[in-house]
């Protein structure tokens, strides 16, 4: 049986078969996926302790230790494979929140408009026009410095996704206006469907192209903002690292022991442009402009 012709197929399935064309983005997945997987699981398979130390102080790569050890003796890849999974667990639950937050906020706001939608979308430019950076601070200071490393990952979380909703609420916003005078909504509302069913069932399925496009580019940018705060000494504490963490302690010995700058930042940065270049593939794969 042959193949739909593209008049046939949906366009879910016509952007999933223009990513699918799309080999660098591909490449980048299966390498994120890879990442994902090896810090998950590799640390469970290398017998060597995290924040322990195993070997003698600023020993090089080796067969048994390969990206050496750090100032205290710990096996820095264990070490940079537990900052990544942290890393990771940040970006993709700090994204989780501002997709929950942004979503809800700015469908409600795009759907009723009027002067709810303009006190709703003025709240969000006065939270725009204050540093995000102060309510990340404002978090983790009222968690303390006496907090528990998983108290304190949580506030990352939770500061983290609370700043970062604003840019999703507006692009919904402004995609909902546009959706909520089509037929299919007056049919819905004919039919006597309330504004929740509305929103959540017939409006918001439409933008998952968006919202999909929007929170994988959110994955890196709060990743690259739990390094800086970590850089800072704001985000994880010892002894868990990040690959904040991890290049804040090598950039301080980087002349004598370049090795322990060089490894975490290889992976973030390797991370960060693997899903930025996900995040590009599927931005194209939805545009409806592209053509099969």
């Amino acid at each position: 049986m042959s193949d739909p012709s593209p008049q046939q197929k949906s366009p879910l399935h016509l952007a999933l078969d223009r990513f699918l064309r799309n080999r660098l983005a591909l490449a980048c997945l299966a390498l994120t996926l890879l990442f994902a997987v090896a810090c998950v699981a590799g640390p469970w398979l290398i017998h060597a302790r995290y924040d322990q130390q195993t070997a003698p102080r600023y020993l090089p790569p080796t067969l048994a230790h390969w990206f050496g050890t750090d100032s205290l003796g710990r096996d820095l890849f264990v070490r940079c494979l537990i900052g990544g999974r942290i890393s990771l667990a940040v970006g993709l639950v700090g994204t989780l929140v501002s997709v929950l937050i942004g979503v809800a906020y700015g469908a409600i706001a795009g759907y009723f408009g009027g002067r709810t939608d303009s006190v709703m979308m003025r709240f969000v430019d006065v939270l725009y026009g204050l540093p995000y950076i102060l309510f990340v601070v404002l978090i983790l200071v009222c968690v303390g410095t006496h907090g528990t490393p998983a108290e304190r990952i949580l506030a990352l979380f939770v500061a983290l996704g609370t700043v970062q909703w604003l840019t999703m609420a507006r692009i919904v916003r402004g995609e909902v206006v546009a959706l909520r005078e089509k037929e299919f909504v007056e049919a819905a509302r004919a039919a006597g469907a309330r504004w929740p069913r509305i929103v959540f069932r017939h409006i918001l399925p439409n933008l998952a192209g968006v919202i999909a496009v929007y929170a994988t580019l959110s994955v890196p940018a709060i990743m690259l903002q739990e390094a800086f705060l970590s850089f800072l000494g704001l985000g994880v504490q010892q002894p868990l690292p990040s690959w904040g963490w991890l290049i804040k302690d090598g950039a301080a010995v980087m002349d004598a022991h370049p090795s322990l700058v060089l490894f975490p930042g290889l992976l973030f940065t390797a991370i960060l442009f693997a899903l930025n270049f996900v995040g590009d593939g599927l931005r194209d794969a939805f545009d409806p402009q592209m053509r099969t």
